[in-house]
């Protein structure tokens, strides 16, 4: 199976293996009373504190990854009432330079929520939820990282096979 998803009016979280699909996020996002969408899409870089990437592996514990994907989206409705949609899209398996890994966007009636709870959500998805990343050198090498809000990284080195 290519993909689990959690999808009503409101919140669509999403854990797939192929390509995302940014069209796909910003049509579930648009609506007549949304004048403000932020979509955040991130993708694998080439080059990393000096050293090139040659792709990144995504691993979740998928069951549990989809229920706090959920939960984000209804903290963010909490904090933001007039928050209208949200999304978290996230790629598992190989994910090469330029291609995105984890799509997150919001909508309300104005910029300030949408942007306010889309980076929420991004921030919060790197610190909560049980997806975990190897970046895979061209040296060889590997490290499996985990992410925080801050955009600091805690890493575990190894080697690839």
């Amino acid at each position: 199976m290519d993909a689990q998803e959690i999808h009503t009016d409101q919140i669509w979280a999403r854990l797939q293996h192929s390509p995302l699909d940014l069209e796909a996020a910003d049509a579930f996002l648009r609506g007549p009373s949304t004048g403000g969408v932020s979509l955040f899409a991130g993708t694998t870089r080439r080059w990393t504190e000096g050293r090139e990437t040659v792709r990144l592996e995504f691993e979740a514990y998928q069951p549990m990854a989809l229920t706090q994907m959920e939960r984000l989206m209804t903290e963010a409705r909490r904090e933001w009432p007039d928050l209208r949609r949200a999304c978290v899209v996230h790629r598992l398996g190989t994910v090469p330079p330029t291609e995105a890994s984890v799509l997150c966007g919001a909508a309300a009636p104005h910029r300030a929520a949408a942007f306010g709870a889309c980076r929420f959500l991004i921030d919060r998805l790197k610190m909560d939820v049980p997806i975990w990343k190897r970046e895979v050198y061209a040296d060889g090498e590997a490290e499996w990282k985990s992410g925080a809000a801050s955009g600091t990284q805690a890493s575990r080195t190894g080697t690839s096979s």
